[in-house]
């Protein structure tokens, strides 16, 4: 258990509680895990996202994908080396943290270790 909880992120509510491996916020019931999610200062923390080698990745990146993808109901899939540009980041299922277009196919998600920075 954590002696001292930090506030909730969202609504800087003081009193927070454990819930199993969360936090949460009893006034607007946002929850988060303990470990991560504030700094020390109470601020959100930023979370970092990095390709297959190790650089790490923002908004608006180029990258390339490094193996071939199968697709759902596509009979050819994703090359490797396929370019894809003006990637978003976000908080996908199941590691799919990188939002984009790729020509051919349209908008998909991807895992960030599937591609590198190009």
């Amino acid at each position: 258990m954590i002696e001292n909880l930090p506030p909730c992120p969202k609504c800087s509510c003081e009193y927070t509680y454990e819930m199993n491996a969360l936090v949460v916020c009893p006034e607007c019931g946002h929850e988060w895990a303990a470990a991560e999610g504030v700094t020390d200062s109470g601020a959100p923390a930023e979370r970092v996202v990095k390709d297959a080698v190790g650089n790490g990745l923002q908004d608006g990146d180029s990258v390339v994908v490094v193996k071939a993808l199968k697709v759902k109901g596509s009979p050819s899939g994703i090359k490797a080396g396929t370019k894809v540009r003006g990637i978003r980041l976000v908080d996908g299922v199941d590691g799919h943290d990188i939002d984009c277009k790729i020509d051919g196919f349209g908008a998909m998600q991807l895992k960030s270790s599937v591609v590198k920075k190009g």
